[in-house]
């Protein structure tokens, strides 16, 4: 690091992305994307209208797509704010709600951010166990009064709780906030939006980056109360009110309008990633029941660490954490069919030595 440094960032703990080589083409299954093309809707609305007016700032209130979503959501536009990614979303509700100083608690197996953002932010992170069978217990956060964070389904297990379980989690403090991290939601078909309706101390985030395709454009969103949502928006517009630019506006205000073609790419992504949760069984591997577009598997004959090492060395990336609790398991992306029978061969191959 250079002198330069402040001395709060010293010891700071960055969050670390999924790797991307170049030295050969990949089966790319271990950053969580879609294998589909982005709606045939995004290519049109990204026209030479919008890139003419390239050299102008985009709107700064995302007008577009915030009334884009609200209809999608059945909310109204104020319920509604937009991020550059829910990395952003998730980072705007940990500085507002948390604060230098503040608390948050969280599962001690889950995305990989909410630590560093604590970290940044100063804010003191409780990190709750998961129990045994790497479930979440809504127990464990009964008696919390600070703001609590749960991705669900969960990075990386992809094991979900029921709208039962949230409402339960809801309620057990109604003074006190919980934030959905939703971002895989859309593959485990049972989001807690609605429920933002219903409660004032409830943040949904949502992401276009898995089911809608567009990760490489940045978008992600969070449904709440209009309180909440002004708060955010307070904290973008101190930071940066141009967020979201032109470009993206015009993509994802598009993609959330065509539903049917989403829900079908998220629908062959479930039939393949329940067809790869069947056959892995029968290769002998432990599968966590995923909700998620990805996979979290172990085997008793094989490890984790060289499983991930052979199939990168077979030009197949897969996500190896290495965490304690969960080293023994990858964690696959579920692409195409054919990626999947590929990645599927590959592991009966290695496994036969």
């Amino acid at each position: 690091m250079s002198k330069f440094l402040s001395n709060l960032y010293s010891s700071l703990e960055a969050y670390t992305p999924g790797e991307q080589p170049k030295d050969k083409a990949y089966i790319k299954l271990n950053t969580n994307e879609s294998p589909f093309p982005p709606s045939p809707e995004v290519v049109k609305a990204i026209n030479d209208d919008v890139i003419n007016d390239l050299n102008l700032y985009p709107d700064p209130e995302v007008s577009m797509l915030r009334t884009a979503i609200a209809e999608r959501f059945g909310v109204n536009k104020e319920n509604i704010f937009v991020g550059n990614g829910s990395d952003d979303v998730i980072a705007f509700s940990v500085m507002a709600f948390c604060g230098r100083g503040g608390r948050l608690a969280c599962p001690d197996i889950t995305y990989g951010f909410y630590p560093v953002y604590a970290q940044l932010f100063g804010v003191e992170l409780t990190e709750v166990p998961l129990k045994e069978d790497f479930t979440v217990s809504i127990d464990h956060y009964k008696n919390f009064e600070c703001p609590v964070i749960i991705a669900n389904p969960n990075a990386p297990t992809g094991l979900m709780l029921s709208l039962t379980e949230v409402e339960a989690l809801i309620n057990q403090n109604l003074d006190r906030l919980v934030i959905m991290d939703e971002a895989y939601m859309d593959f485990g078909k049972a989001s807690a939006a609605e429920l933002t309706k219903k409660y004032s101390n409830l943040i949904v985030i949502q992401t276009f980056s898995k089911s809608r395709s567009l990760a490489g454009l940045r978008v992600g969103f969070a449904v709440a109360n209009e309180e909440i949502i002004r708060d955010l928006e307070t904290m973008r517009f101190s930071f940066n009110p141009y967020n979201i630019n032109s470009l993206t506006l015009r993509a994802a205000s598009a993609a959330i309008k065509d539903k049917a073609y989403y829900d079908d790419c998220i629908d062959k992504i479930i039939e393949n990633r329940e067809e790869t949760k069947i056959t892995l069984k029968e290769m002998g591997f432990k599968v966590l029941d995923s909700k998620s577009n990805f996979i979290f598997a172990s085997h008793p004959d094989l490890s984790a660490k060289n499983l991930y090492e052979e199939l990168k060395n077979r030009g197949i990336l897969v996500r190896y954490f290495g965490k304690e609790r969960i080293k023994d398991f990858v964690r696959i992306t579920v692409g195409s069919k054919e990626q999947m029978q590929k990645v599927t061969e590959e592991i009966k191959n290695i496994l036969k030595g």
